[in-house]
């Protein structure tokens, strides 16, 4: 699946658990999301876990389509609707 297959999905609404439920469902730590995605750094996926920092748009969608690799559209969707 990749994140298309999950067009009304607003970014703007996964909470900083959403993201790390999402992270983890996938089967990713933060180290191996910094090596698949080489823009980003560890740090940047912490704060974004964490609440105390928001990516760009085009980060967060990149991390989407890597977690939804992982994912079916179901658990998406499961995930973000509660957390």
């Amino acid at each position: 699946m990749t994140s298309s297959d999950v067009p009304d999905l607003d970014l703007d609404r996964i909470s900083p658990l959403g993201w790390r439920l999402l992270r983890v469902a996938a089967g990713y730590e933060q180290r191996a999301v910094e090596r698949e995605v080489p823009e980003l750094m560890q740090a940047h996926i912490s704060m974004l876990e964490n609440g105390n920092r928001s990516l760009s748009r085009s980060r967060r969608q990149t991390l989407l389509e890597l977690y939804s690799e992982e994912l079916t559209e179901d658990q998406i969707r499961a995930i973000v609707r509660h957390f």
